[in-house]
């Protein structure tokens, strides 16, 4: 008799999980280590993770610190972390197929539904200003538009700081968009200085044309427009960030996948767990609004990812269900 009520309580609590009449339930016993990446994007997401999964679904939950690689490598070679909450799949992309190839690792879903974004931007009011400005091509007509103050002849592009991958790719488009004989290629020196002089820009409503990426604090911030390349032409690409390679050409720069990466394990132990991952997709305009609000408010991961829960219950609350979201707002 005891051994049947055992397994019809098993039951309900299935039923419960499925149908929505009891709280869902984590799946697994063993802790859950989420990796806390060193970027603020990915330090955010992992806190909104913890809060839901340990609130939401009664999960044992660690944060640990991490990084593409050897988180990655970590996941799969131990299993461990669980997840990885934003996965850049092209640091590591031979190592990850392999490792889902072989069953070790799975991706979960989309982190960032639209990929992370690259490319050449100019301010909304600059864009309004001057209409015929839409592609990399037209910058030459508009040298003087962004005149370089210690060059006034010629324009400046603001580049990435030096050691970066995208100084050497926008080196190759500066190349091959002739851009030599009207604007000079101009390196901001770091990252801190790029932002300050994009900034500056945008809070003086002055003019600039610059590399930048997102999901970031500053394109939540500010609205930009994107200068139109070509579309990206892979076989393209990789000449352009071989710097030894001669033959340079236009493309637009590559939207790589970021996905939530798990150990194969947490799939199969705790496929509650594994589907909530699947359905945790933001955009970069999602993304960059939550990371403008925490570098307003000088705010770390934690209390970015505790405002981000509060303030947008309609995004989140259509990753689970009803009852788990009514438990993650009660910890709130």
């Amino acid at each position: 008799m005891q051994k049947f009520k055992l397994a019809l309580a098993t039951v309900f609590v299935a039923l419960g999980a499925t149908g929505g009449a009891m709280a869902a339930e984590c799946g697994t016993d063993r802790k859950i280590d989420i990796a806390e990446m060193n970027w603020p994007s990915a330090a955010a997401l992992a806190h909104i993770h913890a809060t839901i999964l340990e609130e939401g679904y009664g999960c044992n939950v660690e944060l640990v610190a991490g990084d593409s690689v050897p988180t990655s490598a970590s996941m799969l070679s131990k299993g461990r972390p669980a997840i990885a909450p934003e996965l850049w799949i092209g640091t590591v992309q031979d190592q990850w197929k392999k490792g889902l190839e072989e069953g070790a690792v799975k991706d979960a879903g989309l982190a960032i539904s639209d990929g992370a974004v690259e490319g050449w931007w100019i301010p909304a009011y600059v864009a309004a200003e001057n209409p015929g400005l839409k592609r990399v091509e037209d910058l030459p007509e508009y040298a003087e538009l962004f005149a370089d103050p210690d060059d006034p002849d010629q324009g400046r592009f603001y580049s990435c700081p030096p050691g970066w991958g995208c100084e050497i790719a926008n080196a190759a488009l500066f190349e091959a968009y002739d851009l030599e004989e009207s604007f000079n290629l101009f390196s901001p020196g770091s990252g801190g200085n790029l932002d300050a002089s994009i900034v500056r820009a945008f809070e003086r409503e002055e003019p600039i044309v610059f590399y930048y990426w997102g999901p970031t604090a500053i394109m939540g911030k500010y609205d930009m427009v994107q200068l139109e390349m070509p579309e990206h032409d892979p076989e393209v690409w990789a000449c352009n960030v071989e710097s030894s390679c001669e033959d340079k050409g236009k493309s637009a720069f590559p939207t790589p996948p970021v996905t939530v990466g798990t150990a194969a394990w947490l799939a199969e132990e705790a496929p509650v767990v594994f589907d909530y991952l699947s359905e945790v997709a933001l955009n970069n305009v999602q993304i960059s609004k939550m990371l403008n609000w925490g570098a307003e408010n000088k705010a770390g991961a934690e209390e970015t990812a505790e405002h981000f829960l509060k303030t947008e219950e309609d995004v989140w609350t259509d990753w689970v269900p009803a009852d788990v979201a009514e438990k993650v707002k009660a910890a709130l």
